[in-house]
């Protein structure tokens, strides 16, 4: 039975059956949807108000479709943040582009997000499909804090407003929470009614390893330039959890002998500094003593190959 992450990090075994609600109560499924690098991740987290996605300002950081839950006893948002939209180059960016064409076909309302300097044309196909669809589109508009005046921003909006007539505009700054709770109100007040998908104590869907995986991804995303953390998936080998420690061992798999030597440095020293990196955030995410030991393995053109793509969990 799959474990879903609780609020207060620890874990409970998903519900077979769904726990009794108010005939007033309301969930739904939120889907994140839009292009890199337009602060997608930052905005989930500020809005499920944990860190469930990992953000650096590099494209492509998220590569699976990862949902934050919010719960209270009036109502549970299910959100789905989703790999940036965009055209595949590998096995690996086909599937990630399936998570975020599957996000426009489970929503009860659709957050499309873009920012202050994005070209509307971009992935024009994706967003002439965002413009049919019949739940509620909410265009996001982050980084309005990069704007310089009232008329830069209405001149903003207007262009929206004829790309995505139907949709109701919300200009944010997720870095700095500015009008994030207005988009949350909004977003209670358009969710149908319904009992609850998870547990009321459930944060996420995804189980404790995913996001050790994912944080040490982050740190590889921070550490290394170019392609190298591009090439790289990290995979989760022993997770033995104790009262007050975790002692965890990864491996994280490169495509090419020459990345396996970039990836660990000098004697050792570029690996070992992800690790505390890592082991750091890892102990925070879980509050306990974690003991960290990282591996790398060469598994050559593994962003093109089926069998790996679905060992990391790209492909059912």
């Amino acid at each position: 039975m799959e474990e879903t992450i609780k609020n207060e990090n620890s874990i409970e075994a998903a519900p077979a059956a769904q726990p009794q609600v108010s005939d007033g109560h309301r969930a739904g499924f939120v889907n994140i949807v839009g292009n890199p690098n337009v602060g997608k991740s930052t905005l989930m987290n500020d809005l499920v108000g944990e860190r469930i996605s990992i953000i650096t300002s590099k494209a492509q950081t998220t590569r699976h479709r990862i949902m934050g839950i919010v719960n209270t006893p009036e109502y549970q948002i299910v959100f789905s943040d989703t790999p940036g939209v965009l055209k595949p180059k590998y096995k690996l960016q086909e599937s990630m582009l399936e998570f975020s064409e599957g996000a426009l076909t489970d929503a009860d309302i659709l957050l499309y997000v873009t920012d202050v300097v994005e070209d509307p044309e971009k992935n024009k196909d994706f967003l002439d499909r965002v413009a049919k669809e019949t739940v509620p589109v909410l265009l996001v508009i982050n980084k309005i804090d990069l704007v310089k005046s009232n008329e830069e921003l209405e001149a903003i909006v207007d262009k929206w407003k004829q790309r995505l007539p139907k949709a109701e505009i919300f200009p944010i700054s997720a870095i700095e929470h500015f009008n994030i709770d207005n988009l949350k109100k909004r977003i209670v007040e358009l969710l149908p009614p319904s009992p609850p998908f998870f547990g009321k104590d459930a944060l996420t869907d995804k189980p404790m390893r995913f996001f050790v995986t994912e944080i040490i991804r982050e740190k590889l995303l921070l550490n290394y330039d170019k392609e190298i953390p591009y090439s790289t998936e990290v995979l989760v080998e022993k997770f033995e959890e104790k009262e007050n420690s975790i002692h965890i061992m990864a491996v994280i798999y490169v495509e090419r002998d020459s990345q396996k030597g970039i990836i660990i440095g000098r004697g050792g020293e570029k690996i070992k500094k992800v690790g505390i990196q890592a082991r750091q955030d890892i102990e925070t995410f879980f509050d306990k003593k974690v003991y960290l030991e990282l591996f790398v393995k060469v598994e050559k053109d593994w962003r093109n190959r089926e069998n790996k793509l679905k060992q990391f969990g790209y492909i059912e």
